[in-house]
C-alpha cells in the first residue's frame, strides 16, 4: 500500500462561508472586475463591489419569498453570468444551491428536485419551465419557479426591497464550513443520481489551495478565465468559484459551438476545459491545414512540438530542435495560441484524461495543460499538475492538504478536506464508499517518488477475455478517440476470444473529412460505412491505440456505428462518460457481429 500527502498551503476559517468571498473581494478590490456578462453581443465589466450589490439584491428577493437558512434552491440552466449571481445569492441567503442539467428530462428534473426537497427553483427559458410545469404537482415542497429569461429575477429583487441589510447579514452568517453548500447529483452511468453533498468547507479548501499552489495564474486584476463548461458539474462550479478566491476575471460562455469565437474576444489568460476541446482545437487546426494544402509542414510542426516538449523532460532541447521550433512557432504555434485567444499559457483539463502526446503536443506549442482528476465527491479536482513542475501524462499531485493512497489490488483513495460528507438521504451509499475518511474512486492507478498520481483504469470497467486478460479498456479508448475522426469509441470483448471495439464517427468534423477525400457531401456514414478511405483513417485510429497497450489488450476488430453517442441518446452522461451497459444493451448485435466474422 502507498500513500503521498501535501501540506495544506490554504486553511479554511471555522465560521466561514462561500458568500465571505464575494463581501471580502468588494472590501478589497471594489474597483477591480471580478466579472465579465455579455450585453448587447459587448463584454460589460461588474466590479467587485457592483457585483456585491447584484447579489444582495437577489438574495434579498429569496428572503422575502420565504426562503429558510438550509432551504434548496434548484438552478436549471445553461452557463451564464445569471447561474453565478445566483449561487451566491442563495449562499447569502444562507440556502442551499441544487445543481440541475439544462438537458435535463422531466424524470430527472423530478428526482432531483424531489429528492432534495427544493422549496424553489430557477429555470432559464420557457422550455425548462415547463418541464418543471409538467412534474410540479408530485413535487409538494416546490413552491416557487423563477424563470431567468423573462421578467422573474427583476420581479425578484423588487419584491426584497424592504428587506434590512441586517437581514442579509444574518442570514449569510449562519453557515459555516461545516454547512451544506450544495447537493450535486452525479449524473450516473448505471441507476440513478445520487446526490453529494458538499459544504462550504469542501470548496474553500479546494480552490483556496489550488489558487495558493497555482498562484502565478491567478493574479488579481490581470488573470482572467472564461467559464464554458455546464455549471451543473461540479468541475464548473470551481472553475466559478476559484477566481472568486483571488479575485480574478471571469466570463461565461452559454454554447459551447461559440468557444472559439468568444476566446477570441474575451481573450483568458487562463482556460480550464475538459480533453474534448483540447482534441478539437488540434482536429481542427490540422484539417484546416490539409484543406490548404498544408497538412505535411502541420505534422513536422506537431511533431517538432512534442519532440520539444519530450526534451524538456531530458534536460533542454538541443541547437538543432530549437531552431525548428522556432521556425514553427511563427509558421504554426502563433497561430494556434491565437486560436486560444493569444494570451493564455496555461490550460487546467480535467473530466477524462488527456492523452500524453497531446500533453506533449500543447507544451511544445507554448501552452502549457496542466492535467488534473478527481470526483464529484471531492469536489472535483482531488489532484492536479502544479503549473511550474508539470509531468505529462500524469494526473499531478495531490491537492495541498490531501492524502491519496493506492491500495494492494492498485485502487486509489483519496482523504482530505475536500472530500464530501456522504450521500444525501443515502446512508448505505455513503457507508460504501467512505471508509475511515476515505473515499474509494473505483479508479485503478499507480504514484511515482514525487506523489504523482497516473490513472490506469478503472475497477468495475475491467474487462476480463475468455483467455483470462485483464483489459482496462480507458487507456486505448482515450487514445483512439483522439484521432479527428472518432467521436466515441467503446472497447468490449469481456468473455470474448479477443479485445474489439464499437466506434462513432465525429459529426463535426465528417464533413470536413469528406470535402478532403472527395466523398459527396451528402453522404451519410451509413452511406459510406464499408468505404475503403473511411474504414482506413479508422483503422489508422486503431492503429494509433494499440501502439499503447500490449498486443494481448490490442483491439483486434472494431464496427462502425451509423449514430452517435449523445445524452439525448441514452448512450453518454450529462458529463460525456460512456454508459456501458446501455450501449451493450443497445448495439448487442453489433457486438455479436464482431465475433462471428
Amino acid at each position: 500500500m502507498l500513500d503521498f500527502s501535501l501540506p495544506a498551503l490554504y486553511q479554511v476559517p471555522s465560521g466561514g462561508n462561500l458568500s465571505d468571498l464575494v463581501h471580502q473581494n468588494a472590501e478589497r478590490h471594489p474597483e477591480v472586475a471580478v466579472l465579465s456578462r455579455k450585453v448587447d453581443g459587448q463584454w460589460q465589466e461588474l466590479t467587485a463591489a457592483q457585483f456585491l450589490v447584484e447579489v444582495h439584491a437577489a438574495a434579498k428577493g429569496l428572503i422575502a419569498a420565504g426562503v429558510e437558512p438550509g432551504d434548496r434552491v434548484g438552478v436549471m440552466s445553461r452557463t451564464r453570468y445569471e447561474w453565478t449571481l445566483l449561487d451566491f445569492a442563495i449562499w447569502t441567503a444562507g440556502a442551499v444551491t441544487v445543481p440541475v442539467y439544462e438537458t435535463s428530462s422531466a424524470e430527472q428534473v423530478e428526482w432531483i428536485l424531489g429528492d432534495s426537497g427544493a422549496v424553489a427553483v430557477f429555470t432559464e427559458t420557457e422550455a425548462h419551465s415547463a418541464v418543471v410545469a409538467e412534474v410540479r404537482e408530485r413535487l409538494p415542497e416546490l413552491r416557487h419557479t423563477w424563470q431567468i429569461e423573462g421578467p422573474a429575477l427583476a420581479a425578484l429583487t423588487e419584491s426584497g426591497r424592504e428587506v434590512a441589510d441586517t437581514t442579509v447579514a444574518e442570514r449569510r452568517s449562519v453557515a459555516t464550513a461545516d454547512s451544506l453548500a450544495t447537493i450535486v447529483y452525479t449524473s450516473g452511468t448505471t441507476g440513478r443520481p445520487k446526490g453529494c453533498q458538499l459544504t462550504h468547507g469542501n470548496f474553500l479548501a479546494e480552490c483556496g489551495n489550488v489558487v495558493e499552489r497555482l498562484a502565478p495564474l491567478f493574479r488579481t486584476g490581470e488573470s482572467s478565465v472564461l467559464l464554458f463548461l455546464p455549471l451543473a458539474h461540479v468541475f464548473a462550479r470551481i472553475v466559478e468559484i476559484a477566481p472568486a478566491m483571488a479575485p480574478i476575471k471571469l466570463g461565461h460562455v452559454s454554447d459551447v459551438r461559440d468557444v472559439t469565437t468568444e476566446l477570441a474576444t474575451f481573450k483568458p489568460t487562463l482556460i480550464l476545459g475538459v480533453p474534448r476541446v483540447f482534441e478539437k482545437v488540434y482536429n481542427t487546426a490540422r484539417a484546416k491545414a490539409q484543406a490548404d494544402g498544408k497538412g505535411k509542414i502541420f505534422d513536422k510542426a506537431s511533431d517538432t512540438a512534442i519532440a520539444y516538449s519530450r526534451a524538456l523532460d531530458a534536460g533542454g532541447a538541443g541547437l538543432l530542435l530549437k531552431l525548428k521550433h522556432a521556425v514553427f512557432d511563427k509558421l504554426v504555434y502563433s497561430k494556434l495560441r491565437a486560436a486560444l485567444g493569444g494570451r493564455a499559457t496555461h490550460a487546467i483539463s480535467g473530466g477524462a484524461p488527456l492523452g500524453e502526446r497531446l500533453g506533449h503536443f500543447y507544451r511544445g506549442i507554448g501552452f502549457t495543460v496542466l492535467e488534473g482528476y478527481g470526483l464529484t465527491e471531492t469536489c472535483a479536482a482531488t489532484a492536479f499538475n502544479p503549473w511550474d513542475k508539470p509531468k505529462i501524462g500524469s494526473v499531478g499531485q495531490p491537492v495541498p492538504g490531501a492524502s491519496v493512497r493506492i491500495a494492494e489490488d492498485g485502487e486509489v483513495f483519496f482523504k482530505g478536506p475536500h472530500v464530501f460528507t456522504g450521500y444525501w438521504n443515502n446512508p448505505q451509499a455513503t457507508a460504501d464508499t467512505l471508509k475511515d475518511g476515505w473515499i474509494a474512486t473505483g479508479d485503478l492507478g499507480s504514484l511515482d517518488d514525487e506523489g504523482y498520481l497516473t490513472i490506469t483504469g478503472r475497477k468495475k470497467e475491467i474487462i476480463v477475455t475468455a483467455g483470462g486478460k485483464n483489459v482496462a479498456p480507458a487507456v486505448i479508448e482515450d487514445r483512439i478517440r483522439a484521432h479527428a475522426l472518432v467521436g466515441e469509441v467503446m472497447v468490449v470483448g469481456d468473455r470474448k476470444p479477443f479485445v474489439a471495439c464499437l466506434i462513432t464517427v465525429d459529426e463535426d468534423f465528417f464533413p470536413k473529412w469528406k470535402e478532403l477525400h472527395r466523398k459527396p457531401a451528402e453522404a451519410t456514414v451509413a452511406d459510406l460505412r464499408e468505404d475503403p478511405d473511411l474504414l482506413a483513417a479508422l483503422q489508422s485510429a486503431v492503429d494509433d491505440g494499440n501502439a499503447a497497450v500490449s498486443h494481448a489488450e490490442a483491439v483486434k476488430k472494431f464496427r462502425l456505428l451509423d449514430t452517435v453517442f449523445s445524452e439525448e441518446s441514452g448512450h453518454l452522461t450529462p458529463s460525456l462518460k460512456l454508459k456501458r451497459n446501455v450501449v451493450l444493451k443497445d448495439f448487442a448485435a453489433d457486438v455479436e457481429a464482431i465475433y462471428r466474422k
